[in-house]
């Protein structure tokens, strides 16, 4: 299919959907209207852009033809300028249409399970991990979207041995997608008498949330057991049993989940994590076994293995994936991402249109 042939069938969808979503059977089926509304936005993208490119280039054409034609050299100087800012603003209307064009990460619209773990470096990075949470929750604040942790396992003095954060919100995965990995901190601990700089490390993952119907689980598969729940050092904290732990027996994954007192949320949170879970291994899947898609993505915790250091004696904050570094320790831990998720998500573009170029 030629290109002219492309986008002349991208208008036609274009204007059936706009047909569809003013249909009064659409607008009583609040399901469906999301999916044609969803198709819609897409496809609206992607016309408005080729619109810009395809008047930009008329324009072009046009003020030529004029400054050709006209006898005045000086009005036909001003012909020719106005051309040139035109074919001037081609080049990054082309960028902007190619990337509607690519392929989209079918998971970018999604909510998001964030997992945190502490790694190498004992209770330093158990404190860390605390730090990365409040860090993401911050940036969630900042997007606008909702947080909720759904699973936690305290240090004794204080920060998370792990914990698990969801995150709700229009693009949440497309933004926090590039988070998984090792994190890694160097500073003086509090608990250090002589001073030293020491290194630590934290892992991050980031699943996808499934929808019900992406994943389908036999009840047969669960085991559920409920217990009570625990803070740091196992001291109990309810007296009832709330906490549920549900292992899927085919894979073994097993997700507990305790932060509610009450045994049903706590159970609805966990069904939620365990579908994430399973959707995440599903993909996985379809390159390599799970495990060592887990190593590739985020590796081991050990301190050699990093995506992004925190270096608080030099107050510096840098990605080592796109060689972005930021002077502000303090505002990156205020949830301040925005330059580390643009350069990641413009890499993430540069390097699929350099896949597709290729495949031409």
């Amino acid at each position: 299919m030629s290109a002219t042939d492309r986008f002349a069938e991208i208008e036609r969808r274009h204007e059936e959907l706009t047909r569809e979503l003013s249909s009064p059977d659409v607008a009583s089926d609040p399901s469906r209207l999301r999916e044609l509304g969803k198709a819609h936005s897409e496809l609206d993208e992607i016309v408005r852009a080729h619109r810009a490119v395809v008047e930009a280039e008329q324009q072009a054409a046009e003020w030529r033809d004029m400054a050709r034609a006209e006898k005045d050299p000086g009005t036909a100087a001003e012909f020719r300028e106005e051309a040139d800012a035109a074919e001037g603003r081609l080049p990054a209307l082309r960028e902007r249409l190619e990337e509607l064009l690519l392929p989209k990460d079918p998971n970018d619209d999604k909510d998001v399970l964030v997992e945190i773990r502490s790694g190498a470096g004992g209770q330093e990075a158990a404190l860390f991990a605390g730090e990365l949470l409040e860090m993401y929750e911050r940036y969630a604040e900042r997007q606008r979207w909702k947080t909720e942790a759904l699973s936690s396992s305290p240090s004794d003095l204080g920060g998370y041995k792990e914990i698990v954060l969801e995150v709700r919100g229009k693009g949440a995965y497309s933004k926090l997608k590039h988070e998984s990995g090792v994190h890694r901190v160097q500073r003086i601990p509090v608990t250090e008498s002589g001073g030293r700089i020491h290194t630590s490390t934290v892992t991050v993952a980031v699943l996808p949330e499934a929808e019900d119907v992406e994943v389908t689980i036999d009840p047969n598969d669960l085991e559920i057991q409920v217990y009570r729940s625990s803070g740091p050092g196992g001291q109990s904290v309810n007296t009832t049993d709330s906490a549920v732990r549900i292992v899927h027996k085919p894979t073994g994954i097993k997700v507990e989940v305790q932060e509610e007192r009450s045994q049903l949320q706590n159970r609805e949170k966990a069904m939620r994590y365990l579908r994430a879970r399973l959707l995440k291994q599903a993909q996985d899947e379809q390159q390599a076994k799970e495990a060592a898609a887990r190593r590739e993505k985020i590796g081991t915790g050990d301190r050699s293995e990093k995506i992004r250091t925190y270096n608080f004696p030099q107050n510096r904050v840098t990605d080592h994936r796109v060689g972005v570094s930021v002077h502000n320790l303090p505002a990156v831990l205020a949830g301040d991402l925005d330059e580390f998720v643009e350069a990641l998500m413009a890499d993430e573009r540069a390097r699929r249109l350099g896949s597709t170029g290729d495949g031409d």
